[in-house]
């Protein structure tokens, strides 16, 4: 894209964000991903990106212990917490820090599993299956986001508990689902994308930042794996799905 001398870039996720701001200093470059863009690098302040980087982030990584409180309150007998994560992705260390914590608050035993390629991703759903009360959560990835449908296919087919960030995901045949609105990324970069391309420059454009979360529960794929979620969770939830 250098070589082509592009206008500019749209980068999806931490790893082309990063690829990215390393390829060039010039081109301005809007992010869409889950992370903290200042802990990366990516710009030095969030109101006032002062470089050619800005864009959208959503509440992912961040709500990564949400997501052991949620799938424990789904799966109480689980006595065991495993996260996923793509080992190639920067952001995996921070997310199983803060998923340990979680699962140790809870007495819970965790696990940390990786996988970069789909056979891995077979295998790790594999053996999970093997394991009596254990839950799984899904770091934040693209390689893991674009298999989202996939992901939940995978979860049902060896019924593991799983919790992921997108209702695709539950749709798909996952437990649950629990992070930032689907369609905010994706909106608010082609906002930016458009007022950039007419001159505005992302020096000037502050990193715009999801607040709203939404939490979907699979009641077909509950009662599949023979789990009763809490009244309490249903009536919290963005969407049931029966």
């Amino acid at each position: 894209m250098i070589r082509r001398q592009v206008t500019l870039i749209v980068a999806g996720g931490i790893p082309a964000a990063l690829a990215a701001k390393a390829a060039s200093t010039t081109i301005p470059i809007v992010f869409m991903m889950g992370g903290d863009p200042i802990k990366l690098g990516l710009v030095a302040a969030l109101n006032r990106p002062g470089s050619n980087l800005t864009g959208v982030t959503s509440l992912s990584i961040e709500v990564g212990a949400k997501r052991v409180q949620l799938l424990h309150e789904i799966v109480p007998q689980a006595t065991s917490i495993a996260l996923l994560v793509n080992p190639t992705n920067p952001i995996g260390e921070t997310e199983w820090m803060d998923v340990q914590a979680a699962a140790r608050s809870l007495g819970l035993q965790s696990q940390l599993i990786r996988a970069s390629t789909e056979p891995e991703l077979e295998t790790t759903f594999a053996s999970l299956a093997r394991l009596p009360n254990s839950g799984l959560v899904i770091g934040n990835d693209g390689f893991f986001n674009r298999r989202a449908e996939q992901l939940g296919a995978l979860a049902i087919r060896h019924a593991v508990p799983t919790i992921f960030q997108y209702r695709e995901f539950t749709a798909a045949g996952g437990l649950a689902s629990y992070g930032g609105e689907g369609t905010y990324l994706p909106k608010m970069a082609g906002i930016y994308a458009g007022r950039i391309l007419k001159g505005e420059k992302p020096a000037d454009l502050p990193v715009q930042q999801a607040t709203k979360v939404e939490l979907i529960i699979s009641m077909k794929t509950a009662r599949a794996l023979g789990l009763t979620v809490p009244l309490s969770l249903r009536g919290l939830a963005t969407e049931v799905i029966e």
